[in-house]
């Protein structure tokens, strides 16, 4: 490896210029959602050093933003959050593929109680619960949810009892939220809860971005049997503003994408298990 102040020689033979590079590295961090100073690294065969150079170049122009051991997306900020019809359009083929595999945990010829937390894969799962429950044949499952979009599509369907969790209604994710939403998730015990995730990270856990949502989340997580968390790839490795629950009190997470070795190697040590759609 050859390296002058504007051209990098990698190990292919070819020549980068570095304002190629960091060009290159713009388009990873949003194709990828985050990436870590190691694998630019050895991707682009040069020290760790001059990555850290690039990545404080690239924040300067507003390109990316810098975290512990890598850099994300500008717009990804600890308290920044998409509506509900921002969400819905958004990697959806990810999503069904994550709501079929969260489906083929709900037993499908016996009854039981799920809670669905609020959000669009959780929504997409309650459209295929509704599809799977239609005709009310194969017993009547309980479910339970604080989430409007979520009881509309399940409600007066013949094999689901539908409870609704009241509270104040947060308009950006059409949800219960506040005190009375908590009280209500804690005197319950739901065979599974299948709960949603701004970020999952190796060391900060599982995150949202609102106190709030944070709070229902967190009783969620404490009322269930089982915790599965449904979150699609661009959730690995971020970090939003609160923290709802540490790796360790998860049972599952099932997302679209292998999660880097780092998280991998924590989910692990937590005992969660990893399920790949």
């Amino acid at each position: 490896m050859v390296v002058t102040n504007r051209v990098l020689l990698v190990r292919n033979g070819g020549y980068v210029f570095a304002e190629e590079r960091q060009q290159l590295i713009s388009g990873l961090v949003a194709e990828l959602g985050r990436v870590s100073v190691t694998d630019l690294a050895e991707r682009f065969s040069i020290t760790t050093e001059t990555v850290r150079r690039d990545l404080a170049a690239l924040e300067s122009a507003g390109s990316l933003r810098r975290v512990h051991g890598g850099a994300v997306p500008s717009d990804r900020l600890s308290t920044r959050e998409e509506s509900v019809g921002e969400r819905a359009i958004q990697r959806q083929q990810e999503k069904l593929r994550i709501a079929q595999a969260a489906l083929a945990m709900v037993p499908e010829d016996s009854t039981g109680s799920i809670l669905l937390d609020a959000g669009s894969t959780t929504e997409t799962l309650a459209g295929l619960l509704a599809a799977q429950r239609g005709n009310g044949g194969n017993g009547e499952l309980v479910v339970i949810t604080h989430a409007i979009p979520i009881a509309a599509r399940l409600s007066g369907n013949p094999g689901i009892a539908l409870q609704i969790l009241g509270g104040r209604v947060r308009g950006l994710t059409q949800a219960a939220v506040g005190q009375s939403t908590v009280d209500s998730a804690s005197r319950l015990r739901p065979d599974i809860a299948f709960v949603g995730a701004n970020g999952i990270h190796a060391t900060f856990g599982f995150s949202t971005p609102d106190p709030e949502e944070a709070a229902v989340k967190a009783a969620f997580v404490t009322a269930a049997r089982r915790v599965v968390v449904l979150a699609d790839s661009s959730k690995l490795d971020a970090e939003t503003l609160v923290q709802f629950a540490a790796l360790k009190d998860v049972d599952t997470v099932i997302t679209d994408t292998e999660p880097s070795d780092e998280l991998s190697a924590a989910l692990a040590e937590a005992g969660v298990d990893v399920v790949l759609a």
